[in-house]
């Protein structure tokens, strides 16, 4: 995976590619542009098909901002003007798609907060300076109180609920100038809104961050964690780029308390999810900068697989269902029933068949719209 050479122009070569700029601080010296062709992959040789791949990859993994910027600076220092203006030109593009979402954002948390409503954005910022391909937001409100606000203040329209929106108490916006979908949880959170202990405290523990000129309360860093983990490990099973390197940068700068990260986690019953996460986090970082990440021992004892079990196919790296998964999701719902959650633990039942169902859905309609 490491000596993949561009000009092979396969997916996974370019997720190498991407993932060695991001993770590699080396790579990111623009002063050292032969260090990634020394690696086989050369970047003088890619053709505008092949940067155009690229950036279709970068954007489902939501680093091209990131990815870039480092380009770039690689480009500039090696004189290649012809690629210089290709990667500006993607690169301007997306952030002028960027200050237009914000915007909205910054004006919907502002019309739920005037109308008494605590709000956090979830999942959005956490990439930041990229942004996801859509606008999530958690609030305790009823659907009753911010459906007729929305339309009112953003002309906005009701779109589809599939089973599993309707599962986790989750409602989609679309509003007019903003091609990103709004997605608002209320009230619960996980991918069948098991998760009700862990929303209600999700307000009394948020902060408030700084992009450009606006503020933004955010979750704190251990729901930001949780949130993640219940996404990659117990929802979608696979992780983007964008995960990987979030979750680093976070190790990293310090910030995480794990004890807290540890009792919120166990609450919730995805401890085991949650250390499995950073344990993959850590593995891939270090497959390609030779250290993984100074993670407590507790963590690293309690995960329950690596980075080893992890594989990339169409487009993200995936995390296997069976058994590392299932095992997984059986813990959690165990747990549940353990502590007489039963309303919660009833709904997390619903999660095989639901999967099942958008799996058929899949195959026969080509689209497992209207289920997950």
């Amino acid at each position: 995976m490491m000596t993949m050479p561009v000009a092979q122009s396969t997916p996974q070569a370019f997720m190498a590619l991407l993932s060695r700029l991001l993770l590699d601080p080396q790579s990111q010296a623009a002063s050292r542009p032969g260090k990634l062709s020394d690696s086989g992959l050369d970047l003088q040789q890619m053709t505008r098909e092949q940067f155009d791949e690229l950036v279709t990859l970068a954007n489902l993994n939501h680093v091209i901002v990131r990815a870039l910027t480092v380009l770039v600076n690689i480009f500039r220092e090696s004189g290649d003007k012809t690629r210089v203006q290709w990667a500006e030109s993607a690169l301007a593009a997306e952030r002028a798609r960027i200050e237009n979402a914000l915007g909205f954002l910054r004006d919907i948390c502002s019309a739920l907060e005037n109308d008494g409503h605590d709000v956090a954005v979830i999942k959005s910022l956490d990439h930041w300076p990229d942004l996801g391909s859509d606008v999530d937001l958690y609030t305790d409100a009823d659907a009753s109180e911010i459906i007729p606000l929305m339309r009112r203040c953003f002309a906005a329209e009701i779109a589809p609920r599939s089973w599993g929106d309707r599962l986790a108490n989750k409602w989609n916006f679309v509003i007019p100038g903003l091609p990103e979908a709004v997605e608002i949880h209320m009230g619960r959170l996980g991918q069948t809104g098991e998760q009700v202990m862990m929303a209600s405290r999700l307000a009394k523990r948020t902060r408030v961050i700084a992009i450009g000129e606006s503020m933004f309360r955010v979750t704190s860093t251990s729901d930001r964690i949780m949130i993640s983990t219940l996404q990659r490990m117990y929802r979608h099973f696979y992780f983007r780029l964008c995960d990987i390197v979030d979750s680093a940068s976070l190790v990293e700068s310090g910030t995480i308390d794990y004890d807290d990260l540890r009792s919120s986690a166990i609450d919730a019953g995805i401890w085991e999810g949650v250390a499995t996460y950073l344990m993959i986090v850590s593995d891939y970082t270090k497959s390609f900068r030779g250290s993984g990440l100074d993670l407590p021992r507790f963590v690293v004892d309690e995960a329950r697989f690596g980075g080893a079990e992890i594989f990339f196919s169409k487009d993200f790296l995936r995390v296997p269902i069976l058994p590392q998964s299932a095992k997984l999701y059986g813990k959690q719902l165990a747990g549940l029933m353990r502590r007489r959650e039963l309303h919660s633990g009833a709904r997390l039942s619903l999660l095989p068949w639901l999967a099942t169902a958008a799996l058929v859905g899949q195959k026969i309609t080509g689209s497992d719209k209207g289920i997950w």
